[in-house]
């Protein structure tokens, strides 16, 4: 099934309106995507709070981790699910509960049940895209790597100046 499109100028808002982001299914592992991403979004100025119960009372990447949303002693803007599709129930049921206002689910995860109710309570839904892969592609750092991401070109613009 292919990705859900979403307009680059939605993505836009969603990462400029937001602040903090729980990370539900991060990872201690520096190999893992979501330790990855995570170091990612916080390297771009981003407050990421790990959620994963197998890690609770660790520290991932200088934050404390908690079990669940509703263990996050602070407004949540985003909730950034590296969970199976069939786990997104819940955490959407928890993001509604916490006030959060975008569901963001990675790539290779979609609950399109999940996502309806979230909209349906007023939340901004991505599925199965990339944060961390959505911001270098709209601020043109995939660019850096070779990727044509769209973006940045080093062609002239025809301008017709008469």
């Amino acid at each position: 099934m292919p990705a859900p499109t979403y307009s680059d100028g939605m993505l836009r808002q969603i990462l400029k309106d937001t602040r903090v982001i729980a990370v539900v299914g991060a990872s201690p592992n520096w190999n893992r995507p979501s330790y990855f991403a995570m170091k990612y979004l916080q390297g771009k100025g981003y407050r990421a709070i790990p959620v994963n119960p197998s890690a609770v009372g660790e520290e991932i990447l200088g934050e404390k981790v908690y079990a669940t949303l509703a263990d996050i002693p602070e407004r949540v803007d985003m909730v950034n699910i590296f969970r199976r599709s069939e786990a997104v129930g819940p955490i959407v049921d928890d993001a509604i509960a916490i006030g959060a206002k975008v569901v963001w689910m990675q790539l290779g995860v979609r609950n399109p049940e999940a996502a309806a109710k979230a909209e349906a309570a007023g939340l901004t839904v991505v599925m199965n895209h990339c944060v961390k892969i959505e911001y270098g592609r709209l601020h043109g750092e995939l660019s850096w790597s070779g990727i044509n991401s769209g973006i940045i070109s080093s062609k002239r613009r025809n301008v017709d100046v008469r």
